[in-house]
């Protein structure tokens, strides 16, 4: 079946999310965060795409853009292979690391624009990272909250701080008081399957050995141990960390199934 042309945009912006394949993490560490804003950086300067806003979670990533000379299409593409090339020779794997399509939708007037970059960077709050927006690390936030209204590291803060005043001063306060507002903001959002508990996790563990103890995937066959690892990760979403703690075996054997 053919797939649906994107809905074209009047004002050319757009939230955008894209995520791991699979649901599986695509950032690991801070240099993995650090890479991939580097991309963001990089490429929409090469492109003449405006970033107005960001968040990068575990296995998803938030993303308000502008388009300009080049498509939203295109950059995702050349940002999505640029950060696969590099994460699989990090990691030693191949293949796929974002899910085939991203997910768009257009901004169409100021109002809807200001939910959608505080729900943006309220992502942390709600996944209970952090308890204010500009705590998390890997968002845009506090571009607008220490920056000018200017373009501050590849994020260009003046279209979305002009909204609220002509005065830089006052429009960073009013941003800021809008971003501490209590909110039900409904948006794009990425489908999150429920987090298995520890203990709901171990049960699996057992019950996919079969009466085998646990220890015995340190020493089973590799091909065999892989099976039984992808099983549990992708068809009951027992999480890398999980496996790890649970079985003994390294992130690092765990993640190149």
């Amino acid at each position: 079946m053919p797939r649906v042309p994107r809905k074209k945009s009047e004002t050319g912006i757009y939230h955008i999310i894209v995520r791991g394949i699979n649901q599986q993490d695509i950032f690991h560490d801070d240099k993995d965060f650090r890479k991939y804003l580097e991309a963001i950086k990089q490429i929409s300067l090469e492109s003449n795409i405006t970033i107005l806003g960001y968040c990068l979670m575990n296995n998803h990533v938030h993303i308000l853009i502008k388009e300009n000379d080049t498509n939203i299409s295109v950059f995702m593409k050349r940002l999505g292979v640029s950060y696969a090339y590099w994460y699989n020779r990090k990691y030693e794997r191949s293949g796929h690391v974002f899910q085939d399509r991203f997910k768009s939708e257009c901004i169409e007037d100021d109002r809807y624009l200001l939910t959608v970059i505080r729900y943006i960077h309220r992502n942390p709050i709600k996944a209970a990272i952090v308890n204010q927006p500009e705590q998390y690390q890997w968002s845009s936030c506090t571009a607008y909250y220490n920056g000018k209204s200017q373009v501050v590291n590849g994020i260009d803060t003046r279209l979305i701080l002009g909204v609220f005043s002509d005065n830089e001063e006052l429009a960073i306060k009013k941003f800021q008081e809008f971003m501490e507002e209590q909110s039900e903001d409904k948006c794009l959002s990425v489908y999150e399957n429920r987090r298995l508990g520890e203990r709901e996790a171990y049960l699996l563990v057992e019950e996919i050995l079969k009466g085998k103890p646990i220890s015995s995937l340190q020493t089973m066959d590799p091909e065999t141990r892989d099976q039984l690892l992808c099983q549990l990760r992708h068809e009951y979403g027992v999480s890398l960390r999980q496996l790890s703690r649970i079985t003994g075996l390294s992130i690092h054997t765990i993640r190149k199934v």
